[in-house]
């Protein structure tokens, strides 16, 4: 059974986060301006190829990027507190 507190990010070093999280801000804004291809083929002279990568969402990349930020202790995963007057 799984471990409900488990994440896919348990077992890399911080080294690996820190590298990951600027690639995952990038994606981020990539995804944001429309720059992320779907897919794409071509043909050359010994047959054709195409890649097609899964859409993903930005609340996905932003969910990923706070987990890899709570796990380098950058953030504490608290709301902000804001006062009513």
């Amino acid at each position: 059974m799984a471990n409900p507190t488990s994440s896919i990010l348990d077992g890399m070093a911080d080294t690996e986060l820190r590298a990951l999280l600027p690639k995952l801000q990038a994606a981020l804004i990539d995804l944001s301006m429309g720059r992320k291809v779907q897919a794409v083929s071509y043909t050359q002279g010994n047959g054709s190829r195409s890649v097609t990568y899964t859409p993903t969402s930005a609340t996905q990349v932003t969910a990923m990027i706070t987990a890899v930020q709570q796990k380098l202790g950058m953030s504490s995963g608290r709301r902000p507190i804001r006062f009513r007057f």
